[in-house]
C-alpha cells in the first residue's frame, strides 16, 4: 500500500489475511489529506434519508459523467462500512445515544457525520490505523517519498522508494500494489491540502503506463483562510451549513445572485461566484461571516476551525474570517474498474488518487472519506483474491528519473493562473507549451525536492492538455471560450504515456 491515509488502511485491513502487507508512508505515518478532512463523510444512515436519495445528489452533482454502478456501490455499501468503523471504535458525534447528521452544499439530506467537530478524517484515520496495527500481517515503514513503479511488461512488480536519511533509492518488490497517496492539490499556487500532496501517484501511475482519466476536473474549495503568512487551512462547508454567510468587502451577501441554493450551491458555482465578486470590488478576498452564530455553539461545533483561525489572529466568533478559493480536491486520476483494477497487471489505486468515475464532474461534498472507506476495501479483496498466491516475477525496471528545469514555484503559479477556477484556450495552450518546453534532465543524488518537482511538473502538464482539449465548461472545469456544456463531451478523458488525448 503506497499511502497511508484511509483508503490506504481500509484496503491493508481487508488484504491481511493475504500474506505479509507493507503500508509505506510518504515522510510521516500521521500526515495525510485523511488528516485534513474536516467536512465529514456522507452516508444514508438516518431515519429520514435513503440510500436512492444519496445515489440521486451524487449523480447531479456529478454533472452528467459519474459512473452510475460506481455511485450505486458506494452508496449500497457505505452504511455497513461506517458501521464497521464505528465497531472497530470510532466515535463519531452524536446526540444522546443517535447519531448527529449535519446538512453540506448540494445534499437533499443532513446525512453528513462529523467527528470531535471538525475532526472527521483524522478520527476515521486514527481508527482505521489501531485496528491495521492490531493484525499481525501489516507492517508500517516510512519514506521521503515513491518516485517510481517497478514494471516487468505490463505488469506491476514493486516500488522505488527515496530514503532520505540513507540517501538511496530502495526498491520494494511486491505481488501487487496499491495507490492510495491522496492528492495532487501542491500542484496550485493556493491549496488546502498538506504540503505531501504533489500528485506522486498520478505522476508515477502514469509515467509506469497506466490510464489516467478526467484528470482536468479540480475541484476548487471555495472558503480557505486568506491571511497572510498562514497556510490556505480549509474552512469546512460544515460552516455554511450551519448558516455562515459569504460577504463581499463592502460587507453584503452575494450568493444569491449566482444561485438559488445562496451559500449552499455546489463549490464550483461558490468558487467562481467569489472569484468574479473578488474582480468586481477589486479586493484580494470575501469574508465568511460566522458573528451572528451563538459563539459557544461556534467554539464547539468547530475547534479545529476555531483554534486554527484564532492562531493566526482571527477569532470567528467576532470577526468575519477572510476567505480565497484553493485547489482542493481532484475528481480525476488513475482509472480503475469498481475493485481498484487499473489498465497494469498487479496495480490498483484507491482513494482520491483513483478516478473510478464515482465523483463525475464535481464531487458531492463529504463524499471523498466514503469513497476511502468503500473503495478501499473493495481494492483490498480484489488484490487478496487475485494475488494471494502469485510470485514476484522477472527482472523489473523503472523509467530513468528526469527532472524538468522549471521551479516548483512557477509551475505552481502556471497551473494557479491558466488552469484554475477559470480557464481559457489561450491560457492553457500557453501553459502546455511552457510546461513541454522545459528542458527534463538527470539529478545527481536526487532528493524528495527533486521528485516532487518532476511530478508537478508531470501532472500540471496532464490537467493542461486534457482541460485544453475538453472543449466545454462542465462541474469543476470551467472554461471562459467555452462557457456551456456541451452533450459532445459527455464522456471521459483518456490518455496514457506518450499518447494523446481521447474521450470515451
Amino acid at each position: 500500500m503506497v499511502g497511508a491515509g484511509v483508503a490506504g488502511l481500509r484496503a491493508a485491513i481487508e488484504l491481511a489475511a493475504a500474506g505479509t502487507v507493507l503500508v509505506v508512508a510518504k515522510d510521516s505515518l500521521r500526515e495525510s489529506s485523511s488528516e485534513y478532512a474536516q467536512g465529514g463523510i456522507a452516508v444514508a444512515l438516518s431515519d429520514d434519508d435513503e440510500v436512492e436519495l444519496h445515489e440521486q445528489d451524487t449523480l447531479n452533482a456529478g454533472a452528467g459523467l459519474c459512473n452510475r454502478e460506481a455511485v450505486h456501490a458506494l452508496v449500497e455499501e457505505g452504511p455497513a462500512g461506517i458501521e464497521k468503523l464505528i465497531e472497530w471504535g470510532a466515535e463519531f458525534d452524536r446526540e444522546g445515544t443517535k447519531l448527529l447528521f449535519a446538512r453540506e452544499g448540494a445534499h437533499s439530506r443532513s446525512r453528513v457525520l462529523h467527528a470531535h467537530g471538525d475532526s472527521t478524517g483524522s478520527e476515521i484515520a486514527r481508527t482505521l490505523y489501531r485496528k491495521a496495527s492490531s493484525l499481525p500481517g501489516i507492517r508500517f515503514q516510512s519514506f521521503s517519498a515513491i518516485t517510481d513503479l517497478l514494471t516487468n511488461e505490463d505488469a506491476v512488480t514493486g516500488a522505488v522508494a527515496c530514503d532520505k536519511k540513507a540517501k538511496r533509492q530502495v526498491r520494494i518488490n511486491a505481488r501487487a500494489v496499491l495507490l492510495a497517496t491522496g492528492g495532487l492539490g501542491c500542484v496550485f499556487k493556493e491549496t488546502t491540502n498538506p504540503d505531501v500532496a504533489t500528485g506522486d501517484g498520478v505522476a508515477t501511475a502514469y509515467r509506469a503506463g497506466a490510464v489516467i482519466s478526467d484528470i482536468e476536473f479540480v475541484q476548487f474549495h471555495p472558503t480557505a483562510l486568506f491571511v497572510a503568512g498562514a497556510p490556505r487551512f480549509l474552512l469546512s462547508e460544515a460552516l455554511r451549513g450551519e448558516g455562515a454567510y459569504l460577504r463581499n468587502a463592502a460587507g453584503d451577501r452575494f450568493m444569491s445572485a449566482y444561485h438559488a441554493m445562496a451559500e449552499l450551491a455546489p463549490r464550483d458555482v461558490v468558487s467562481r461566484a467569489i472569484i468574479s465578486e473578488m474582480r468586481r470590488t477589486g479586493a484580494t478576498n470575501v469574508f465568511l461571516d460566522l458573528t451572528h452564530l451563538d459563539a459557544e455553539f461556534v467554539r464547539n461545533r468547530f475547534p479545529r476551525v476555531y483554534s486554527t483561525c484564532l492562531q493566526h489572529g482571527v477569532d470567528i466568533t467576532a470577526v468575519p474570517a477572510p476567505v480565497h478559493p484553493a485547489a482542493h480536491y481532484s475528481m480525476g486520476g488513475v482509472r480503475t474498474d469498481l475493485y481498484g483494477k487499473t489498465n497494469l497487471e498487479r496495480l490498483y489505486a484507491a482513494g482520491e488518487v483513483a478516478c473510478t468515475g464515482v465523483h463525475g464532474a464535481n464531487r458531492l461534498a463529504s463524499n471523498s472519506l466514503l469513497e476511502g472507506v468503500v473503495f478501499g476495501a473493495r481494492a483490498g479483496a480484489a488484490m487478496r483474491d487475485s494475488h494471494s498466491k502469485s510470485g514476484g516475477g522477472g527482472q523489473s525496471s523503472s523509467p530513468e528519473a528526469l527532472f524538468p528545469s522549471l521551479t516548483k514555484s512557477e509551475i505552481r503559479g502556471l497551473a494557479w493562473e491558466h488552469c484554475g477556477i477559470t480557464r481559457s484556450g489561450d491560457g492553457l495552450r500557453a501553459a502546455c507549451r511552457t510546461l513541454a518546453a522545459a528542458k527534463l534532465e538527470p539529478v545527481a543524488n536526487a532528493d524528495r525536492e527533486h521528485y516532487e518537482l518532476r511530478n508537478i511538473h508531470s501532472v500540471a502538464h496532464l490537467i493542461a492538455r486534457s482541460a485544453l482539449a475538453r472543449e466545454e465548461s462542465r462541474g469543476g472545469h470551467y472554461r471562459s471560450d467555452f462557457p456551456e456544456t456541451r452533450e459532445i463531451f459527455q464522456k471521459h478523458s483518456l490518455i496514457s504515456h506518450g499518447g494523446e488525448i481521447s474521450f470515451a
